[in-house]
């Protein structure tokens, strides 16, 4: 399951959550029990095709 980033609104508390994508349910802040809350827009990390840490990363050749 993906980890998403949050952002209340009432307290500003920036907070993460492990969440099913298929979940709707309202998210509530642990800080203050709000629920004005923001989903933020957050990166990824991947590692480049060569560098030795990607799973496409190797010897073999597609052809």
């Amino acid at each position: 399951m993906p980890i998403f980033e949050y952002r209340c609104n009432k307290c500003g508390n920036e907070f993460e959550e492990i969440r099913s994508v298929k979940d709707d349910s309202p998210i509530t802040c642990p800080s203050c029990k709000g629920t004005d809350v923001k989903k933020k827009v957050s990166t990824f990390g991947s590692g480049k095709i060569g560098d030795g840490n990607s799973a496409c990363s190797g010897s073999s050749r597609f052809t």
